[in-house]
């Protein structure tokens, strides 16, 4: 029988302003991430989603991104291997904080937005990452774009490594992500989306935008939950997943 995880970035609000549906997306996955800060977060906010992720029995994982509230992120910013390093542990720590003050015990770590994107293709910044997660806690799980610099640079280092896929996103020859500046980065369509994530999971291949199929491995699936349809598409997801015999668990 296949399995595969079904992930959310969370707790990607600042202050009083909330965005998306974290309490009805807890319902539908089985990994979240929370973000520590950098790129969105506070601490009553971290708090209150590590809470409720405990709650729903959720494994919590870190989401350290850029330190870029105005930009979400998603803006890449030039920053050393030893940078990469200072603030993925920096924020991992600020997260591991709340977790077991809640009781709770950390999973796994997912860099963010245009950090992500970065360690996905440079080697160095991808081993700094590592190394700041194999030296806070050799046993979390560390979540990358699957046959990327990031994965690699985890399983060499000894970590657990998630080989995440996207439901909504397109590809590169490559196997990296198409930037969503350009043409057709997303997909809107949830029953080409669904079909995407079906083929990754059963076929382990993907279609990229030059409509040439790559080999791909889906541990864990992203399911972004700050779309309109966000919560609908997740729950059909759930459901079709349920119908083709895919276990969803964590990893």
């Amino acid at each position: 029988m296949c399995q595969v995880d079904l992930n959310c970035d969370m707790g990607e609000s600042y202050g009083r302003y909330t965005l998306g549906n974290d309490e009805e997306m807890m319902k539908y996955i089985t990994s979240a991430n929370i973000a520590c800060g950098f790129h969105a977060g506070d601490p009553k906010t971290m708090d209150e989603t590590v809470q409720r992720a405990l709650q729903h029995q959720v494994s919590i994982g870190a989401h350290p991104g850029f330190p870029d509230l105005n930009g979400f992120g998603r803006r890449l910013m030039q920053i050393t291997p030893e940078e990469a390093y200072q603030i993925v542990l920096y924020q991992i720590g600020a997260l591991q904080g709340f977790v077991q003050a809640n009781g709770g015990q950390l999973h796994h770590v997912k860099p963010h937005g245009a950090f992500y994107n970065l360690a996905a293709a440079n080697a160095s910044i991808a081993e700094a990452i590592a190394e700041a997660i194999y030296k806070l806690n050799p046993e979390l799980i560390l979540y990358g774009l699957a046959n990327s610099q990031l994965t690699l640079a985890g399983e060499k280092l000894g970590l657990k490594v998630a080989h995440e896929v996207f439901a909504d996103r397109t590809y590169q020859k490559d196997g990296t992500l198409t930037p969503r500046n350009q043409e057709h980065a997303l997909i809107h369509d949830p029953e080409l989306a669904i079909q995407q994530v079906l083929t990754m999971i059963k076929e382990k291949r993907v279609h990229t935008v030059a409509g040439e199929e790559i080999p791909i491995q889906a541990d864990t699936i992203c399911i972004h939950g700050d779309g309109a349809q966000a919560l609908q598409f997740v729950i059909n997801i759930f459901n079709i997943l349920k119908s083709e015999d895919i276990q969803i668990r964590t990893v």
